[in-house]
């Protein structure tokens, strides 16, 4: 049986009593990897047992971190020094000891892989480029000249553009990722910030986090009849300084999290439609939606609070009470736990989805992990054990 047949398994046994976990193989190995700006480690937490299994040195000011969908591996990325290149810290997801370092260039701030796990992108906001990294032999392969202070770097799932968002050039380029070069820039996307694509690789959006809008971009269809360049499509106003985006695991809509006015725009894909704005807390940073595309989860830094979105009511349906400043999430491989990063109280929130609702979420709290200082990204992988 695969490993996801384990887990929807697990699943299964479990749902006769709502408040169980799932029930693993003895070789099944689970943990959550939480990048630690401030102490320049990486806090292990093992998901099966709930509780930190090791704290691991890395690079200076991690500030990233991708899970491998190929290999038993973990990708950090290092910041480093204002003067200093930054790298990459491969971890053994085995052992949870780093295997491996790539050096990068002036501060890179984000990671993306492709779908096969082979090569990563990295946005080196100080350097003004996209390092393009072969993860298997560890080693850089090419270097792409961006805009000003690029900040993300998102390869479309059908491996045709690479999309790159200049925060500090209020620009997005798109990139042709087999020469590498330069293919579209579209100007007028003020602290270009969060980037998503469709499954279908159709359009990107990119949140212009210095003012009020999101770009939507049509991207080149080669096959089409005739053949069609990328195209900018619309401006869509949301609210203040939009600084990332959540999309719908169906791709239908995202939501658009707007720190400067504390509310989520909710987004149809096919039409660009922007329905109303709602109120969701104190600088909300961070969307996730469940994988049945029902619920929004949102955390809100300047709080202690994640907020629910109800998707199909269109409407804030409560808050749960997690840690200091929640400012990143992910969830557990098989969906039944949320884990929620406090950079300011330095730990991690564990939430039982199960336990919520669209109506009542609040008691979903189950408990709090410590993590080093200054957390401020996630990444989960699961494997069995050889």
């Amino acid at each position: 049986m695969s490993l996801l047949g384990m887990l929807a398994a697990g699943t299964l046994l479990a749902g006769c009593r709502k408040h169980d976990f799932p029930q693993y193989p003895a070789n099944y190995r689970e943990y959550a990897y939480v990048t630690n700006g401030a102490s320049g480690t990486v806090s292990v937490l093992d998901v099966v047992n709930l509780r930190l299994d090791r704290e691991i040195q890395v690079g200076q000011n991690p500030v990233a971190v991708a899970a491998s969908p190929a290999r038993n591996e973990i990708y950090v990325v290092n910041s480093g020094t204002a003067d200093g290149p930054g790298s990459i810290s491969v971890i053994n997801a085995q052992n949870n000891s780093v295997a491996a370092t790539i050096l990068l260039h002036k501060q890179p701030v984000s990671i993306h892989l492709d779908a096969a796990g082979k090569r990563a992108f990295v946005a080196n906001s100080g350097s003004n480029t996209v390092s393009v990294v072969d993860l298997e032999h560890r080693r850089e392969t090419a270097l792409i000249g961006a805009g000003e202070e690029p900040v993300t770097a998102v390869l479309s799932p059908d491996g045709t553009a690479l999309v790159v968002a200049n925060r500090g050039g209020n620009s997005v380029s798109i990139f042709d990722p087999v020469t590498w070069r330069v293919r579209s820039v579209f100007e007028g996307c003020p602290g270009a910030a969060d980037a998503v694509i469709l499954p279908d690789s159709a359009k990107a959006f990119v949140a212009c986090s210095g003012g009020h809008q999101v770009m939507a971009i049509a991207l080149a269809r080669a096959a089409a009849n005739p053949a069609q360049p990328d195209r900018l499509e619309t401006m869509m106003d949301v609210g203040r300084a939009p600084v990332q985006l959540a999309l719908k695991p169906d791709g239908g809509e995202f939501f658009v999290c707007n720190s400067g006015s504390n509310t989520v725009s909710e987004v149809s894909t096919p039409t660009n439609d922007v329905g109303g704005a709602t109120l969701m807390g104190d600088n909300p940073r961070h969307g996730l939606v469940s994988r049945d595309n029902s619920l929004l989860y949102v955390a809100n830094f300047r709080s202690q609070e994640v907020a629910i979105y109800a998707i199909d009511d269109g409407r804030r349906s409560g808050s749960i009470h997690v840690g200091d400043g929640p400012s990143a999430m992910a969830f557990s491989a098989a969906g039944h736990l949320l884990f929620v990063v406090d950079t300011r109280s330095g730990d991690v929130a564990v939430v039982r989805t199960s336990e919520v609702t669209s109506s009542s979420p609040i008691k979903a709290l189950f408990t709090l992990l410590p993590a080093g200082r200054g957390p401020n990204a996630i990444a989960v992988k699961a494997f069995l054990a050889q």
